[in-house]
Formats: structure tokens, sequence, C-alpha cells
């Protein structure tokens, strides 16, 4: 039996919600990209998650909580800076790390003393965290390291009866997974790239936001998702490539005999399939995953995608691409 995709009804709506009491999984909605959900608080549930995307047990997920609701059942305090980037930024795609509190399932942090928070801004996710009443564990919905899911049929055609429910939100407004902010400390550090850039962080906060390569010397950071080297990988080898090679690297392929599918801004010429990219970040990174995941279902043997441009605007962007890369086996 396969996932049912039902429409975001009260009553789907509210079906979904009591398979989370019941400590089933449901496929969720999210502005960025759509979450295997489960109870946060329960380890049954949980394992559930584990077990269908084939996820070590080290990688925290993060939980995902109504607008307006009590963090003190997750977190042990609240920081300032945290604060202000709620504020600013919540409901939206943006996770922040605290530390936890007591009570909160090792298996939902990784062991780690903090815990990761995000109040999604889709009104779909929005109803049913506020039907369920409680936190969701919701990482993406996909098989551990592969493309992230961005439609309900993805999410339906990657784990069939190991979730029951997927409620279809349509396609996602962002298309990337949450930036994520540690601010369980007195320096905030930017562990993964996302729609809310560094920027955007640091005129809130009203200071720089350093990222993961700037502390790592001084003190470890915690373990996030998303933050391998491999993952968001499609099955087919990916490989990255400069404008100005991309032509030469279609034709040394289709030398050796290889179909080769190209997602570029203009046609090199000679490719088995080409998709023109968006010239714009935010549409590229719309588009990201469900362009993957098309070009890896044609069957080619080689995915060429040229390089993002090297700009602030695109680090999100250029952040997935060289994980898939490496995730494909070709980076």
């Amino acid at each position: 039996m396969s996932a049912r995709i039902l429409p975001p009804t009260p009553a789907a709506i509210a079906e979904a919600a009591d398979l989370l009491r019941a400590g089933q999984l449901v496929g969720m909605p999210t502005e960025t990209v759509y979450g295997l959900a489960a109870d946060a608080s329960d380890p049954e549930a949980v394992a559930r998650i584990f077990a269908a995307k084939g996820r070590p047990n080290d990688h925290p997920v993060i939980v995902h909580v109504a607008a307006g609701a009590d963090l003190s059942r997750w977190a042990a305090r609240v920081p300032d800076a945290a604060r202000r980037l709620m504020a600013a930024f919540w409901p939206g795609p943006l996770t922040l790390i605290l530390p936890r509190a007591p009570g909160v399932l090792d298996a939902v942090t990784g062991g780690q003393d903090t815990v990761g928070l995000r109040c999604p801004s889709h009104p779909v996710a929005q109803a049913l965290l506020a039907a369920f009443g409680g936190g969701v564990a919701a990482p993406s919905a996909n098989r551990f390291g592969r493309v992230s899911p961005t439609t309900a049929q993805h999410v339906a055609g990657e784990f069939d009866q190991a979730v029951p429910v997927v409620l279809d939100g349509g396609p996602c407004e962002v298309g990337i997974e949450s930036t994520i902010v540690d601010v369980s400390s007195d320096i905030p550090i930017l562990l993964r790239p996302g729609h809310v850039s560094a920027v955007a962080l640091s005129a809130v906060l009203g200071t720089a936001v350093l990222t993961r390569a700037q502390m790592d010397e001084r003190r470890s950071v915690p373990r996030v998702s998303g933050s391998l080297s491999a993952h968001y990988a499609p099955r087919t080898p990916l490989k990255l490539a400069g404008a100005a090679v991309l032509a030469a690297e279609v034709a040394a392929a289709r030398a050796q005999g290889r179909s080769v599918g190209v997602w570029s801004s203009r046609d090199p010429g000679g490719a088995t399939v080409w998709v023109q990219a968006p010239s714009e970040p935010e549409r590229y990174a719309q588009a990201l995953y469900a362009t993957l995941r098309e070009l890896d279902g044609r069957g080619l043997d080689l995915l060429l995608l040229e390089n993002p441009p090297a700009a602030p605007a695109w680090s999100a962007v250029r952040d997935r691409l060289g994980r898939a890369a490496v995730g494909s086996g070709a980076g």
C-alpha cells in the first residue's frame, strides 16, 4: 500500500495529528522541503524516522513548533540573540540551535547538549502543529543522503507504506533546507546556509555571524542536519563545471559514449538532455531538487551542472550542489 496523498482539509489535518499521537509518521509540507514528521517526545516514533530514512543514530533532527509555542519544553534557555532572530524570521526558514532542556530525547539531539528548533511558515505545517499540540521532529522526507523532496509526490514515491499519509501543501516555496544558526553560546555561528542569509542575520544581531569554518579552530560546534560532506545526492554521478568548460565536458563525456544531462544557463550543445537553469538564486533554489530528481530519473550516465556564481546570494545553492556532487561519487 502506498502513502495516501491528502489535500490539507480540516479532516485530513485532524487525521494526520491523530497519526502523530499514535506514533506514526506523516509527510508534512514546509516552505523549505517536505518533512518526515513524528512526535518529537515519543522515542519509538522518532526511531521510525531513523529506520525509514536509514539515518545515522547520532545525526540530530530538528524539532518543529507552532507559532507562539512554549519553548521551555525543548530549550533550557533562550538567549537574547535567539529572541531577536525569532522576532525577525519566525515563522520562517530559520533553525536555531539552543541549549537543550531536561527530558529532550537523545535521539532528537544526537546525544548533544543542544537542540535545533524551527517554526515553519507553511500554513499546512502550522495547522498540523496546532492540531497536534506538541513538537514534531521532521527531517527531510527522503532516504538519508539523497535528494530532498519538494512535492507530496516525491515523498509518497520515496517511502510507500512506511508513511501512511502525506499532506499535500503544493511545491515548496523556498526549495532548500532552512538556515541553521547556533545561538547556544555567546558567538552566533552559521552552521548551514539557507534562504535567510548571513547578511540578514548580521543585520538583525548587529554583529557579524561567523561560519563553521571560522569557528572550528576556536571551539567545537554542534552537529546539525545537512552538515556531512556527502548529502542531497542523486544516484546518477553529478559533476560541477564552469560555464567556460561546460561544452568541452559534454563533448568528452559523449566521446566516451556516455549520455549526459545538463542544467545550465545556456545550452552548451551536445547534451542528451538540457534544462535551462534560472538566473536568480531564489528561483534556482526553488527548482533545484525537483530538477535533480527529474534528471536522475532519466537513466543518464552523467549529470553536468554549471557552477553557480560565487556571490554571497548563491552560497546556500553552492553548499547543496557541492555536497550533492560528493554524495553522487563524482565530486
